[in-house]
């Protein structure tokens, strides 16, 4: 295939710059939890960590200014829950998460209680999509149940007057935090649909802690909410506060005037538009649309702002430093191993310390010879007086001096031992301890 038949072919910067742009278009803020994970902060104060689960790691970043505003130091194995934006980051390709704020997860009471609620809930359906009712374009009366003397009504008001000068509101005051709140609000929503029976309700308070807003978190307004005939937009705190009343709801508005926005339409704004829609301008406003819509992309690709080149380059230059400040770590601690290997081979093979070993085991080798000589000659001298003894005892004189004698025979000095070794008139000699005698045999006796 030549490349005159392909319509299309992306580079790889064109390619990640456009995924770039959809993922973050996709995802601008998000809700996420998982574990921290190789958690460092280099020289400039910013936090690179990867965030985990069991199956995949995401890499992220807390800069400096968010990281300072968090009232707990994140480390690494501490499992968290924080607001962040998806990001790209372009000369390598990969994605990441950037956070805005973060919580470490299982922080509080409230907030395991706020998230045991939300799953059971959620398990029930209450979040469905398929029991969510619509809105109505024009609703001819709005209930609005909020605090009687709080700044969101006053806002309510003001909104809905300068939108639709006309519009019906009908105000509920209820207690919107405290121990009575959630049964004010429950029995404010009964109220509406049994007598007011306005076209939508509009739920809503100013912003505060998750304290604060216990109220919308309670089982009691949120099945208030759910079995509500009437379709029931929430503007509850501010834009990242979220609620188990928001999940609920039918439509949720980031704040009370936002709410307002969605109640109520823009009645100048609807006068413009009936006076100037024609079956004709459908057709091409969709057009326009579309074709606006492809050059606005087109421009954001191609359009890149200095801020965008500074932030690409400081994530470039700190991987450089992080890389380099790696390997240098590496090779101090290589040539540090390899020093003391060196030094200790050294120590052990000095000439000194040969000398030393050396007469050592001559001293000692000394040691062992002279006590071995010494034992050798004190075993021979015992011995020698033992076969001295044996000696001794066995020498003839010895004998002789103990009253026997020696006979023996003339000539021929044979010793005789018995008569028959001898005759009558035999001459034999005598041997005694001292001289000797020359006899005769006289008679012998067998």
């Amino acid at each position: 295939m030549t490349k005159k038949k392909i319509k299309h072919i992306y580079t790889v910067s064109k390619l990640t710059r456009e995924i770039k742009f959809l993922l973050e278009d996709a995802y601008p803020f998000i809700w996420i939890t998982g574990e921290i994970s190789n958690f460092v902060v280099p020289a400039s104060g910013h936090a690179y960590f990867t965030l985990k689960d069991n199956k995949s790691v995401i890499p992220s970043v807390l800069f400096k200014n968010q990281k300072n505003s968090l009232k707990f130091s994140p480390e690494s194995g501490m499992k968290i829950f924080g607001l962040a934006r998806l990001s790209l980051y372009e000369p390598r390709g990969s994605y990441q998460l950037i956070f805005e704020h973060m919580e470490p997860e299982g922080a509080g009471s409230i907030q395991i209680a706020f998230e045991q609620l939300k799953t059971k809930l959620s398990q029930k359906g209450f979040f469905d999509e398929k029991f969510k009712k619509t809105i109505p374009f024009l609703p001819a009366k709005i209930c609005v149940i909020t605090s009687g003397t709080g700044a969101a009504v006053k806002d309510i008001i003001q909104i809905s007057q300068r939108r639709f000068p006309n519009c019906n509101l009908d105000i509920l005051p209820v207690k919107v935090q405290g121990d009575y709140a959630s049964g004010e609000i429950c029995e404010a929503l009964q109220l509406a649909q049994n007598q007011s029976i306005p076209d939508v309700i509009i739920l809503a308070r100013g912003g505060g802690s998750l304290e604060d807003l216990q109220a919308f978190n309670s089982e009691q307004v949120a099945k208030a909410i759910f079995k509500c005939t009437i379709p029931v937009i929430t503007g509850i705190g501010h834009e990242t506060d979220y609620t188990i009343a928001d999940f609920v709801a039918d439509l949720r508005a980031p704040t009370p005037s936002a709410a307002a926005e969605l109640a109520v339409p823009d009645k100048q704004h609807l006068l413009d538009k009936l006076n100037k829609l024609n079956d004709r301008l459908n057709t091409s406003l969709n057009l326009k649309l579309q074709i606006a819509k492809e050059k606005t992309l087109a421009l954001a690709l191609r359009l890149k702002t200095p801020e965008l080149i500074i932030y690409n380059h400081r994530f470039l230059l700190e991987d450089y430093q992080f890389r380099l400040s790696n390997r240098i770590k590496h090779i101090f601690e290589s040539n540090q191993k390899k020093y003391n290997w060196l030094n200790k081979s050294l120590c052990s093979n000095r000439p000194v310390r040969k000398i030393d070993s050396y007469k050592q085991n001559l001293e000692h080798l000394i040691r062992q010879l002279t006590d071995q000589f010494q034992n050798s000659l004190h075993q021979n001298q015992t011995d020698l007086k033992q076969a001295s003894a044996r000696l001794e005892a066995l020498n003839p004189h010895q004998v002789l001096k103990r009253g026997y004698s020696i006979s023996r025979t003339i000539p021929g000095k044979k010793l005789i031992k018995n008569a028959e070794d001898v005759h009558t008139q035999d001459r034999i000699e005598v041997i005694l301890s001292n001289g000797r005698l020359i006899t005769k045999v006289e008679q012998t006796h067998g």
